[in-house]
């Protein structure tokens, strides 16, 4: 037992994504969908799943900001002091996606990145070592389930594998602000 998840619990995680698969899975806002956020059939899964236009991108998480070195072309280098100051769960809007499924990236180029403060989270993405998708875990259009108790059967039963970790829990986190790191280093609150 690791931080209150178990072994098996994150080898079966580990293992689905591996295997193009679909997860549940607790994060540091809301449970989430997701996937190898590098694999584009897996990645339409999910906007099926979630019956959402693919128009709409998807964000990501990383374990670590060095991590968007590889994922985003040429970072303004405020971002990382910003990253810094920041202590509420923030997904941040970047231009020049690179590396990630097609189908993940926004028409205009931009992707959503939130580097996560999740222990479980944390460890999947790192010993997956590449990004994983986070959706909420609701039919497009739906409200955002405040815990794993809210969330609709179709997608229970629609992913391939759900995460045991916290599924008791009750306390429910809002969803992440999204603010847009714009190219002249400005940035465009999104939500808060």
């Amino acid at each position: 037992m690791t931080a209150g998840f178990s072994e098996q619990d994150m080898q079966a995680a580990l293992t689905t994504l591996r295997n193009g698969g679909i997860i549940l899975y607790p994060t540091d806002t809301v449970w989430g969908i997701g996937c190898d956020a590098t694999n584009e059939n897996a990645v339409e899964r999910i906007y099926q799943l979630k019956q959402r236009d693919d128009s709409r991108a998807l964000i990501i998480l990383l374990a670590s900001e060095r991590d968007l070195l590889q994922y985003v072309a040429s970072p303004d280098p405020a971002v990382f002091d910003f990253l810094e100051t920041i202590s509420k769960p923030t997904t941040i809007v970047y231009d020049s996606a690179i590396g990630l499924a097609e189908n993940l990236i926004a028409g205009d180029g931009t992707v959503g990145i939130r580097i996560t403060n999740d222990d479980f989270c944390k460890q999947l993405i790192k010993r997956f070592r590449k990004p994983i998708v986070s959706t909420s875990a609701n039919i497009s259009g739906q409200p955002t389930p405040p815990d794993f108790k809210s969330i609709d059967p179709l997608i229970i039963h629609g992913v391939d594998y759900v995460v045991r970790y916290r599924q008791d829990d009750p306390s429910n986190s809002p969803p992440s602000s999204v603010i847009k790191w714009n190219k002249d280093g400005t940035q465009t609150i999104i939500r808060l």
